[in-house]
């Protein structure tokens, strides 16, 4: 091997910083996890200020508390596309993608949870003669 084989291949082993992509209805979340001291950092802004909801702050957090890895990385988000509750999940399936990534035997918890599985239900469409997907207009009798 040459040089420069070699200290690509040394780089490659010691990453520092481990990118995935998560995804939720109509939202993708690029995310950064890297060591740190636990700050996750949606679109600039800290992730308790842009996801208002206790519920979808406990929903990103989840994969840390499953794998006990809390407080040990920082995550730089890029979220875009859908709601909120959306983004939030994109957000925590990236995450927890990032985290076996780094490390693979983190897998087996994240999977039992069902945090690497995306979520595959999307928006139903909407169906002539009718007001929503399902949704009827009010019936007559006369």
């Amino acid at each position: 091997m040459t040089q420069t084989a070699q200290e690509t291949e040394a780089r490659a082993t010691k990453r520092t910083e481990f990118i995935a992509t998560g995804k939720r209805k109509n939202s993708i979340a690029r995310v950064r996890l890297a060591p740190g001291g636990g700050v996750i950092t949606v679109n600039g802004k800290p992730s308790d200020e842009y996801f208002t909801r206790p519920t979808l702050q406990i929903a990103v957090a989840k994969p840390f508390d499953i794998t006990g890895t809390l407080g040990k990385f920082d995550v730089r988000v890029n979220v875009a596309g859908g709601g909120i509750a959306g983004q939030a999940g994109a957000v925590r399936h990236g995450i927890a993608r990032a985290l076996t990534a780094m490390n693979p035997d983190l897998r087996k918890p994240l999977k039992a949870e069902g945090l690497l599985t995306r979520d595959a239900r999307e928006k139903e469409r909407r169906k002539v003669g009718r007001r929503k997907a399902r949704k009827r207009p009010q019936y007559s009798k006369r």
